[in-house]
């Protein structure tokens, strides 16, 4: 992942890139050599509207008031030694050791792990399915942060007698790559070692070196693009396949859409001996559309299973006769006549402007906004990452909350028993991934204002490196009233209004699209949103007939139900260093009084605190009757009212999985029959149902296994799993494109601050305006001073 150069998509202000590189508002001075601040902003003013090219060149002109961020300067670049003789470093090094693999990187750990194939066989099966960073130990990040980027912080080393050893450089980055032998059928982990040399060679002319090398038996790894590609080319050029549209009236294979799913696990049937996908099928309506909506036409009675591994149709049957639905003119989404339709007329731009330039500064990956500060990372599978999130409090300093935050896993089973969709229980991150499935923001800006955008790079399935342009987006939303108080006696007012950090990404896993979202709140929130948007997936109906699995949408046309769960892996650190392990969880429910002589009046309630000691305690369920949150305490600090320093998990809306405890999803997804797990932190437990779900038959694999240990939590580096859904019975307004629908959860100060954080918020300009004019001339009209 890689900060992009200046970059605007389709929405945004400036015309060419040039428009902001011709800036000639006042520049801050120049960043040193050794860390380059990259300043590669985009203005995104505009939602709503599509200006003229005047209108454009106003707005242009616009943007030149908009100066640059003031960069994070390095110290100049010197080799200086300790009062101990000890050598430190003259230099930052180029990459941080939680910036995600560059383009450079992913290229030499694919041709090092090709190079050790032992025969040209063995190495032109290899199929890459994921290269991505091996995260070092968190002392390893800590020195880091302290001797070798700014900010410098040395703080974050444990003070020691004599001071502190500072090594000359911090050890190589290594590349985790999962690798699949098409003639095979094995899946093998490869650790290979980078160093900067490597990196920074792009002909593949150098090689990285391999530590080590595993064949992981009985498993399948995630399916790749390719692989869907070629899949649908398999299938539709199958004369049996051929033969059964013909039937229903398709023989324009143009027109035809094959989306081919894991087979999950139901029976011995779909072991992972076998690389299987059994497709869904659609068929599109020929129209003048430039987006024709093929899954308004879902093909029914048709079953498929394709063998991967040889890319073959090794089971076919047209086992019923189901009519294609009739074409419905609600379709499609498209602007205006397009669609057939007609647009409002009464949709006024709306610009968003930040006249002097964000609030935020970002050096790397790194960004400092409104006393907080973190990291951004991306992996092909959760796609956006969280690290070294702290807040500046003060006299202080800076104060961790969390080591790392991501959405890990997420599933979607359906609830229609019938074929084909009782199949349909995508595990989307660990079948598919996150971030390989994730948009360029060039082709739709999902942003407005001043933006600030990040590459990605990922490997392809057979070893190239692609990048997808502009896919995290970091900017500023203003966020309505941030506090306020009028003074009823006096008739003044004081009011801030609230602003947000919001670091995001979206990606689209066949018909449906998620955004996810990161919130940085100026009073010390941290909110965590999925908006869930795209297209139904539908079934067709045959003439007269009806579903109570679902909702009928259209003639011939039904949504079944469904549910979307989103697992949420919080690494927590609050108020601890690296190394440290001075967290505990505690459970808050509210309780209602017994009425008696400290309840005369039958009106109290109270807050309980339960702690959670153990693994199998902390498995844990929302419940809204008692308004019940966890709080993740250090068990060392206090504030000055003498309670120990948190951060609260405050549940937003939440559901369980409506299954039957036998239901086969439910053997992958054991992580699903409840909202909260803990465990202490271990680096190899990151996925909540095992590394490789995708036809996995063994049963409650990753969290339900892991906490049968029932580690103790009494004190601990802390993990929080926080499990949250929704549950979707479609609506006649989803169609044909849903309306967002947004779920998630708040991580809320709690006893961390000795006040509110939000009261220095300095009032606005408009704000100080209104005060000079209106307090001044105008005389107080209120009733009740009046009356007094």
């Amino acid at each position: 992942m890689a900060s992009t150069q200046e970059k605007a998509t389709h929405c945004c202000i400036p015309k060419t890139n040039d428009d902001i590189k011709n800036n000639k508002a006042p520049r801050p001075p120049p960043p040193s050599s050794s860390t380059k601040v990259l300043q590669n902003w985009s203005v995104a003013l505009v939602s709503g509207s599509n200006p003229s090219e005047d209108t454009i060149s106003k707005r242009a002109s616009m943007a030149t008031l908009i100066r640059p961020v003031e960069p994070i300067s390095d110290p100049p670049a010197t080799n200086t030694t300790t009062s101990k003789g000890i050598s430190i470093m003259p230099r930052a090094q180029t990459s941080h050791p939680l910036d995600p693999l560059s383009a450079a990187e992913i290229s030499v750990a694919v041709a090092t792990v090709r190079a050790a194939g032992k025969t040209p066989e063995v190495r032109d099966s290899m199929r890459f399915i994921e290269v991505a960073l091996v995260e070092p130990e968190k002392h390893v990040v800590a020195l880091a942060d302290a001797y070798f980027f700014p900010p410098f912080q040395p703080s974050l080393i444990p003070r020691t007698k004599g001071g502190p050893v500072i090594p000359s450089k911090l050890p190589p980055r290594q590349a985790r790559l999962v690798v699949y032998n098409k003639r095979s059928n094995e899946t093998s982990i490869w650790i290979v070692e980078l160093s900067e040399v490597h990196a920074a060679t792009r002909g593949g002319h150098h090689r990285g070196k391999v530590i080590s090398s595993k064949v992981v038996p009985d498993v399948q790894p995630p399916m790749d693009a390719m692989e869907y590609a070629e899949c649908e080319a398999v299938v539709k050029d199958f004369p049996p396949f051929r033969e059964a549209m013909k039937k229903r009236g398709i023989e324009d294979m143009d027109l035809v859409m094959v989306d081919p799913w894991c087979v999950g696990y139901h029976s011995d049937a779909d072991a992972p001996t076998r690389r299987l996908a059994k497709p869904l099928i659609f068929c599109r309506t020929e129209s003048d559309c430039p987006i024709e909506n093929g899954y308004a036409r879902p093909v029914e009675g048709i079953h498929v299973l394709v063998d991967m591994q040889n890319m073959v149709v090794i089971e076919f049957e047209d086992r019923k006769l189901v009519p294609l639905p009739p074409a419905d003119p609600l379709r499609n989404y498209t602007a205006g006549e397009t669609r057939g339709g007609v647009d409002r007329s009464d949709v006024k731009p709306l610009q968003i402007i930040q006249p002097e330039g964000p609030s935020f500064r970002v050096s790397g990956n790194f960004v400092e906004w409104q006393k907080w500060n973190f990291r951004i990372g991306f992996t092909p599978r959760e796609g956006l990452v969280i690290y070294s999130v702290a807040y500046v409090d003060g006299s202080r300093g800076r104060r961790p909350i969390a080591h790392r935050l991501s959405f890990v896993e997420m599933v979607v089973p359906y609830g229609d028993p019938n074929e084909p969709h009782y199949r349909k229980n995508a595990f989307d991150a660990g079948e598919d991934g996150l971030g390989k499935n994730a948009h360029s923001l060039k082709k739709g800006c999902d942003c407005l204002g001043y933006i600030k955008y990040f590459d990605a790079h990922f490997t392809n399935f057979t070893g190239g490196v692609e990048t997808i342009e502009n896919c995290v987006c970091l900017h500023e939303e203003d966020h309505g009233i941030l506090w306020k108080h009028q003074d009823w006696r006096t008739g003044l007012a004081e009011v801030r209004r609230s602003r947000r950090l919001t670091v995001s990404f979206i990606c689209t896993v066949a018909n449906y699209e998620y955004g996810f979202f990161w919130h940085f709140y100026q009073d010390g929130k941290i909110e965590a949103e999925v908006k869930l948007t795209g297209i139904l997936s539908l079934g067709a109906l045959q003439p007269g007939e009806t579903r109570k699995y679902g909702t009928t949408i259209a003639p011939g046309l039904y949504a079944p139900v469904h549910q979307h769960f989103f697992v949420a892996r919080m690494d927590m650190a609050v108020d601890c260093k690296p190394g440290e392990a001075f967290n505990q969880v505690v459970e808050v429910n509210l309780k209602v009084e017994e009425p008696g002589k400290n309840n005369v009046h039958n009106n109290a309630f109270y807050a309980e605190e339960e702690l959670l000691k153990s693994e199998l305690q902390a498995m844990r369920d929302c419940d809204p009757l008692s308004a019940r949150h966890w709080i993740v305490r250090n068990t060392r600090n206090v504030n000055r009212t003498g309670q120990l320093t948190g951060f609260k998990l405050v549940p937003g809306s939440n559901c369980l999985p409506l299954a039957g405890s036998e239901a086969k999803f439910l053997r992958r997804a054991t992580f699903l029959k409840h909202n909260l797990w803990v465990t202490p932190y271990s680096r190899e437990e990151m996925h909540p149902g095992g590394e490789f779900p995708n036809q996995n038959p063994r049963v409650g694999e990753g969290l339900a296994t892991w906490v049968k240990q029932n580690r103790s939590l009494e004190e601990a580096d802390i993990v929080l799993w926080y499990v949250f859904g929704v549950t979707h019975i479609p609506r006649l307004e989803d169609w044909p494109v849903m309306p967002v629908e947004r779920i998630g959860f708040m991580l809320m100060p709690h006893g961390f601050f000795n006040c509110s954080p939000a009261v220095d918020v300095p009032p606005s300009a408009t704000d100080l305006e209104l005060k000079d004019t209106d307090i001044a001339t105008k005389p107080i009209q209120n009733g009740i001073i009046a009356k007094l």
